[in-house]
């Protein structure tokens, strides 16, 4: 099912096969996620492959991840094929068709295969959709094709277990049960010799040996979007409160991510104007509607809260989707999102125009210079990336703006330019750019000033290396892995492959 752990437990995988010496890369045929992330190259993939190639010490790329999704409402989706936008699709057009991309996926599949010792593929929720099998390509329809052995996960946590990998192996047909070699119980809370029972009558029934029992664990490792467990943070118990809308069709939340790591702070995620109080820092994130969450925001209340806030003097700082609300409008001549034009929230003065091209880019340069409560952001260093499909002016309007300036450096011929991708006004802070707050002191000196602005001693806070940071999650996830699965069993999977 969603959910059961398998991006984390793929991560973890890759993590152990580098440490044991091997070229290993993670592999997902088709992911729906509107976490999404940019390459060197400009091309879009998912954050859980990210991931899992950065537990595997390699640079993330598209063959990792050559489909995917992005919804765009409960029904459809931008469909991401090779890093690039080709279509929008209903749910039942894609299904239609998608049996045209497996060549694709095929070329990626052999494009890493042929750099790496083991590569460690991720279906997407359950192998036993029946109602799904006929055009499968991401979960046994894939394992057949690469010619994997199968490990299968169940997540203890939601209960069932036992009849979440029974009922999948009855539902699978006997080829496909072929190349499940092994069953795995994640997310386990307890005495695992309570679990033993339960263990020997699934094997004899599943007739599947049980290679691994793994415990819950709490790891800061980035999760996928619509479930994260990060959402149900609610309680402020740090000196900094710091609280991020909740949009509906919130995208790229892991941009906040760094704030977690600090004592001083708590951060939680809101979605109804009560929830919201009097936070110190108010963060908007990116949208994959962002028109359609201005308006959920205008009706909900949540708007005037924000508006409240920000007359107060509390930051505002908006991130993609959440920087193009927070201007004077945003228009869809083209109907992109919403055909039209609606009126922003008025805290910038910026313009939005959507246009068809979606801009893609990697951004490294630094803060131009910076007024108001965050003044000691300038000249820090940032580094991120860009997903949008608007075009910003920053409109002068006689009120005097710092605006966050970056160098763009383009790998092909090694030159740089400088272009303005942020704007301010006052105590409103907007950019285009994901990821701006992982840079070691971006966000170490937005604490630190939080900190002074309520009177408490900012002297104490330490510059984050967000990177150094992961390799020590990563480490301790492969410590789990090795610690609860037989590893001699995957790796003897690993080498006799599938025979059938």
């Amino acid at each position: 099912m969603s959910n059961a752990g398998k991006s984390l437990l793929v991560g973890g995988l890759c993590r152990v096969f580098r440490q044991d010496g091997y070229r290993v890369a993670p592999f997902k045929s088709q992911n729906m996620a509107l976490n999404s992330y940019i390459t060197r190259e400009g091309l879009e993939m998912g954050r859980a492959q990210v991931m899992q190639a950065e537990a595997a010490g390699i640079e993330p790329t598209v063959n990792m991840n050559p489909i995917l999704l992005k919804p765009t409402n409960d029904t459809g989706s931008q469909v991401i094929v090779n890093g690039e936008v080709v279509d929008t699709m209903s749910a039942k057009e894609y299904y239609k068709n998608k049996k045209q991309f497996i060549p694709a996926i095929l070329d990626a599949y052999h494009e890493l295969e042929s750099q790496n010792d083991i590569i460690v593929l991720e279906g997407a929720g359950s192998p036993s959709e029946i109602n799904l099998k006929e055009n499968d390509i991401v979960n046994m329809g894939m394992a057949k094709m690469a010619k994997a052995p199968v490990l299968i996960v169940g997540d203890i946590d939601r209960g069932g277990v036992f009849a979440q990998l029974i009922g999948t192996l009855a539902l699978l047909e006997e080829e496909e049960r072929s190349y499940v070699k092994g069953l795995i119980i994640n997310k386990f809370r307890g005495d695992k010799d309570i679990l033993m029972p339960g263990i020997r009558m699934l094997e004899e029934r599943g007739r599947k040996p049980v290679v691994g029992v793994v415990p819950y664990v709490y790891l800061d490792i980035d999760d996928e979007d619509s479930l994260t467990e990060r959402f149900a943070k609610r309680k402020s118990s740090g000196l900094i409160d710091i609280a991020v809308i909740r949009l509906p069709r919130i995208s790229n939340f892991t941009d906040f991510s760094a704030f977690e790591c600090f004592a001083e702070v708590s951060l939680r995620y809101v979605s109804s104007p009560g929830q919201l109080s009097n936070p110190d820092m108010i963060l908007l994130p990116g949208s994959k509607n962002t028109i359609e969450d201005l308006l959920w925001m205008r009706q909900s209340g949540m708007e005037a809260k924000i508006l409240q806030q920000a007359a107060k003097g509390k930051i505002v700082f908006g991130i993609c989707g959440g920087y193009q609300m927070l201007g004077e409008t945003i228009q869809d001549p083209e109907g992109m999102e919403h055909k039209g034009q609606v009126r922003g929230m008025g805290l910038l003065p910026i313009n939005t125009v959507f246009q068809k091209q979606k801009t893609r880019t990697r951004v490294v340069g630094n803060f131009g210079r910076v007024d108001g409560i965050l003044k000691s952001l300038t000249g820090v260093a940032v580094e991120g990336y860009e997903i949008h499909m608007g075009i910003t002016e920053i409109m002068g309007n006689g009120v005097h703006l710092s605006q966050i300036e970056n160098t763009i450096g383009n790998i092909e011929n090694n030159t740089e330019k400088r272009k303005l991708d942020g704007a301010q006004k006052g105590n409103v802070y907007g950019t285009y750019i994901h990821g701006i707050f992982d840079a070691s002191d971006v966000a170490k000196q937005i604490v630190a000033t939080l900190l002074q602005e309520k009177g408490c001693d900012p002297e104490g806070v330490k510059a984050f290396e967000m990177k150094e940071y992961k390799e020590t999650q990563y480490d301790a996830l492969a410590d789990v892995i090795r610690a609860s699965l037989d590893m001699e069993k995957v790796y003897d999977m690993v080498e006799k492959g599938i025979m059938v």
